[in-house]
């Protein structure tokens, strides 16, 4: 079938192998390759069309949006001329992203305006709801996951998009699957959500933001019963997409019009009244936060809400059901690890390290504070105090000497390992610091933010040698290389950066100016070292092998992956845990991993097959951080059950 595109015939329909049309004579073709084969909607200022890309081998679908002039004023047509315009400046601006559909082409043909785009096959949220029913909790915690980190991919790029609503939002069909098993997922109940890419789709209202109209009143634009009340007056901000998507969360929970769950005489939400099943009262709270009718009250962008998010499940607050690879092979565990000692803190424990003999353990704290335990005796011998919020990474330096701390207070501190004795604090980090390690000469020390950076620091002269930018959220984890010449880092993005940075001796040990170090380095995403892409969800820790041809990327997918160093390919998925993986390390002797978990659990793999050799449980919290001694016979775990617990290889 080829659907004519001229709007005045009255024989649209025409043979699929018609070039020209049987109705009016007009050219079936734009552009020589595109070819309409099926009306999707038709608004007031054009249509859309099902199309195939014939210039292309083999043929792909598309997406042709029109906008025809005809019997439009010219102050509608010049206002919908300039949306249309702007649509394709939004999309061209955005470039390529997975979770948004691709400008493939934009022209004037027969006086007619053409934007051509990704075909997304799939199904919108709310042909999900009408057919299926109402979302449960973990789909809708799913749905956040997937979408926050595309609103704040469009908001880093001063994009509002104005119309986020569950139409505009598709649930992208895996290429894998028949029509069988998508039939059967679209119709169960409640509706299943594989973990697949979703996609925000329709730009056509978006705004670009600029510091001379960000004063302005504009016009109300989007669909009203997602509207947040200033854009409902002209007014729209990025909180605004907050608020959409926030009501929409609402609508796939209840199925009920937003109109009916806003009770206008008390002038509250009253959502709750309608839901046909629990909702607990973490992601209660986080909804009614997007959806506050004040701006002041409510989160001001996808950041905030995902950093909300973190700390529920950072305290066990909720769950989530996932459909994992299981390509690991399950053993009854062996050999036994016994937990010996246990370690109390005041709150939550973020990060554990051993020094490099082995004898003290140092834990980082929610409660400011980082304890040093001496190992062999059982007991606490200091407690390190500075820092103005929680601690979230400790790291020794190889030479035993420094003891680096990174804190949601922004900074990093130097402490003396021999007097415990604060040496500097380090600034440069915008938000919180997520995490720091000392390069295998002590000289260099990496920190990772929320920033979205990495910052590579010289510990002699404390001055920052190199900020590597590239990822589009927040950096959750760094490792450097055995060597030292490489850096990985890790995001909620779900993509792990390599980076080289190879310093010259002279560099190391002979600085002339900051900027003459920094020229060693290559920090750019440009860099011929591969990325690693392949976790479905948020990557939060990253670690190399002892020979460091092997990185192990934890990620909150419930799974492990290794990867060739060198390549970049993926070698193996590990799958086991039930949550997220929050900690990754090898071994000494590179032979198995540890992993850590929300589940409460740390599990030991086999590097070469990926299968599970043991389960250590005893916390009844996430276990938030794993390390272990140089002699590879201990294990400590650090959790938010305020608790660290050792573990000792049982040899009998």
């Amino acid at each position: 079938m080829t659907y004519c595109l001229n709007p005045d015939c009255l024989q649209p329909q025409n043979s699929e192998t018609n070039k020209i049309c049987q109705g009016c004579g007009l050219n079936l073709y734009l552009q020589n390759r595109y070819r309409a084969i099926k009306l999707i909607s038709q608004g007031g200022f054009g249509r859309t069309f099902l199309a195939v890309d014939e210039g292309q081998f083999p043929v792909i679908p598309c997406v042709i949006k029109q906008l025809f002039p005809r019997g439009l004023s010219l102050p509608l047509f010049e206002k919908a001329k300039a949306l249309f315009e702007q649509e394709v400046l939004l999309l061209s601006k955005l470039g390529k992203h997975a979770q948004i559909p691709t400008l493939l082409g934009y022209f004037t043909q027969e006086q007619q305006f053409y934007l051509v785009q990704e075909f997304i096959d799939g199904t919108n949220l709310a042909q999900m709801v009408a057919e299926a029913g109402t979302f449960t909790e973990s789909d809708v915690w799913q749905v956040l996951g997937e979408l926050l980190p595309v609103v704040q991919f469009i908001c880093d790029r001063n994009i509002i998009h104005r119309d986020i609503k569950p139409q505009n939002i598709i649930q992208k069909s895996c290429p894998t699957e028949n029509s069988e098993s998508r039939e059967s997922a679209k119709f169960s109940n409640p509706p299943i959500l594989p973990i697949k890419k979703i996609v925000l789709v329709d730009f056509g209202a978006a705004k670009i933001v600029t510091n001379i109209d960000s004063f302005n009143i504009g016009t109300s634009i989007g669909s009203p019963e997602y509207l947040a009340p200033e854009q409902a007056r002209g007014k729209a901000v990025f909180a605004s997409d907050i608020y959409s998507l926030g009501v929409t969360c609402l609508y796939l929970l209840t199925g009920i019009s937003p109109f009916d769950l806003f009770d206008t005489v008390n002038h509250t939400w009253v959502w709750r009244d309608y839901l046909t099943q629990e909702v607990s009262d973490n992601l209660g709270k986080i909804l009614d936060k997007m959806v506050q009718n004040a701006l002041t009250n409510r989160f001001q962008s996808a950041n905030e809400v995902m950093e909300a998010i973190n700390k529920i499940r950072g305290r066990g607050g909720f769950s989530r059901q996932y459909i994992g690879k299981t390509d690991n092979l399950k053993t009854k565990p062996a050999p036994l690890w016994q937990c010996q000692d246990t370690f109390t803190h005041k709150l939550a424990v973020n990060s554990v390290a051993v020094s490099p003999d082995g004898n003290i353990l140092a834990s980082g704290c929610d409660d400011k504070t980082i304890y040093l335990w001496d190992l062999k005796n059982k007991r606490l011998i200091a407690r390190l105090t500075g820092h103005t919020d929680g601690i979230n990474s400790v790291s020794f330096s190889p030479d035993a000497q420094i003891i680096a701390s990174g804190s949601n207070d922004k900074t990093i501190k130097l402490w003396s390992a021999i007097t415990w004795q604060e040496l500097c604090t380090l600034k440069g980090h915008t938000h919180k610091v997520t995490e720091v390690t000392f390069g295998p000469d002590s000289q260099i020390l990496a920190s990772g933010s929320w920033d979205k950076t990495v910052k590579l620091w010289q510990v002699e002269t404390r001055e920052i040698l190199s900020t590597l930018s590239a990822h589009t959220l927040q950096i959750s984890g760094v490792a450097f290389s055995p060597c030292g010449n490489f850096i990985a880092s890790a995001s909620l993005d779900r993509t792990t950066y390599l980076w080289d940075i190879q310093f010259t001796e002279t560099d190391k040990q002979f600085p002339t100016t900051k900027n003459e170090i920094s020229s060693s380095l290559l920090p750019t995403p440009y860099s011929p070292l591969p990325i690693l892409i392949g976790h479905d969800w948020a990557v939060l820790t990253v670690a190399f092998s002892p020979n460091g041809n092997i990185l192990a990327t934890g990620s909150d997918d419930n799974t492990i992956k290794l990867w060739d160093r060198e390549t970049g390919a993926s070698l193996q998925t590990i799958s086991g845990h039930s949550w997220s993986v929050s900690s990754v390390i090898f071994s000494p002797d590179g032979k198995t991993i540890i992993s850590g978990s929300w589940d409460k659990s740390i599990k030991i793999w086999q590097v070469s097959t990926g299968q599970e050799i043991a389960t250590l449980e005893g916390h009844n919290d996430s276990v938030s951080a794993v390390a272990i001694h140089p002699n590879g016979e201990i294990i400590v775990s650090g959790s938010k059950d305020k608790t660290i617990k050792v573990w000792y290889r049982d040899r009998l």
